[in-house]
């Protein structure tokens, strides 16, 4: 029986630029993601200036780590602006949003909590809640 990957789509036992494993694709939010499972989801984001993702709430504290650019994010209501190289946590069941400033690549955490561990923690398919910014 063949082991089976704990993370995905991304080459194993080679040095990878993390910004490079995404590109960015004009009016869109681009999501590649590496690990969703019942603890865990890790998902590498790139978003067009202007796009973003809409007020939403996640069962588990999410950790942004911004990879390039610039973003603005609503967390509880308070608004925070992000860039390359920093991170900002957003707690579990607190309102938030995402708005790319300008283009924008992150990597999203999500460290579910114990009793949430059987739904899925990105709060959201493919196909949404992704946004224009106003």
């Amino acid at each position: 029986m063949a082991n089976q990957e704990l993370i995905k789509n991304i080459p194993f036992s080679e040095s990878c630029v993390l910004a490079d494993l995404i590109d960015y694709q004009k009016g869109r939010v681009v999501s590649r993601t590496f690990v969703e499972n019942n603890a865990l989801s890790l998902a590498l984001f790139a978003f067009d200036q202007g796009e973003g993702l809409s007020t939403h709430t996640t069962s588990g504290d999410a950790m942004v780590q911004v990879v390039d650019g610039r973003a603005g994010l609503t967390i509880g209501g308070k608004e925070v602006v992000v860039k390359a190289g920093e991170i900002v946590v957003m707690p579990a069941d607190v309102p938030h949003s995402v708005n790319a400033v300008e283009p924008f690549k992150m990597l999203l955490t999500v460290v579910k909590k114990g009793m949430d561990r059987g739904r899925k923690c990105l709060p959201f398919s493919s196909n949404g809640p992704f946004k224009k910014a106003a």
